[in-house]
């Protein structure tokens, strides 16, 4: 398992949302590389296929075509994004070495019934994919809200300081929002 350095002064993440309109075919990603002071160093778009199987790949991307060697960790809002394309974190993690984690903002009793009604022929592979992230964690940030999360890569403990550094007020973590809000205007 890697670590998350928190006592590292330059700390930097990149954090991933998506956005999309309905009726498109493609959502679009955003990137938002941050620093522990929340100085933002770098930003990266891309896409993906809603409904698809490709956000992963997108993501690795995205991830490679920013070309650094100093990101410390990744989060993404959300792994099941684009209508059901969903997020393989083991994979990301396997891929670039780093900590990675999902967060989302409210319970849910799973996605399992809306997938086989998406995807009446080809919901096995999707189910698969879903069954795979493995159960979320419910944590209690500073700020006193609750994020449900999984992680790749680091512990509970670990992912936990992690967002609490990274939240200034409310639930979301601000390279989070930051993410959404530029993922929002493209």
């Amino acid at each position: 398992m890697n670590h998350i350095h928190l006592e590292k002064k330059g700390l930097r993440g990149l954090a991933i949302a998506e956005s999309f309109k309905q009726g498109e075919k493609r959502s679009n990603l955003a990137g938002v590389v941050m620093r522990r002071d929340f100085i933002i160093d770098g930003f990266i778009f891309g896409h993906c296929i809603i409904g698809g199987d490709d956000v992963t790949d997108s993501i690795l991307s995205m991830y490679y075509k920013l070309g650094r060697d100093d990101i410390n960790f990744i989060l993404v809002s959300g792994l099941i994004i684009s209508m059901y394309n969903i997020v393989d974190i083991v994979k990301i993690k396997k891929e670039t070495g780093l900590p990675v984690i999902g967060i989302t903002y409210e319970e849910s009793n799973g996605i399992e019934e809306a997938i086989k009604h998406h995807f009446t022929d080809s919901y096995e592979s999707k189910l698969e994919k879903y069954h795979k992230l493995g159960a979320r964690s419910q944590i209690t940030l500073q700020t006193g809200y609750d994020l449900y999360i999984r992680t790749e890569g680091c512990s509970l403990k670990e992912a936990q300081k992690l967002l609490d550094t990274f939240t200034l007020q409310g639930s979301i973590p601000e390279p989070l929002r930051v993410t959404q809000l530029l993922a929002r205007s493209i």
